[in-house]
């Protein structure tokens, strides 16, 4: 990832209530049919293993996980 931001997308199973998105400020979100959408720029691959466990000691589900095209 070289230094530059990427744009990710991770799905997660469910609604996320506004206190579980807070827990992920650097992401935007949007409910759509039973799963919450997170997105936005990660900044390396520790970055995005972070926002992994994040979810995991959370107790959320990951559905997929996607980079975003530029």
């Amino acid at each position: 990832m070289g230094g530059q931001l990427v744009r990710y997308e991770i799905r997660v199973e469910g609604h996320l209530s506004e206190t579980l998105a807070k827990a992920f400020p650097e992401l935007g979100h949007v409910v759509m049919s039973g799963q919450t959408v997170l997105f936005g720029p990660v900044v390396d691959e520790a970055h995005l293993y972070g926002l992994l466990a994040r979810c995991r000691s959370l107790g959320l589900r990951v559905l997929e996980m996607r980079q975003l095209p530029e």
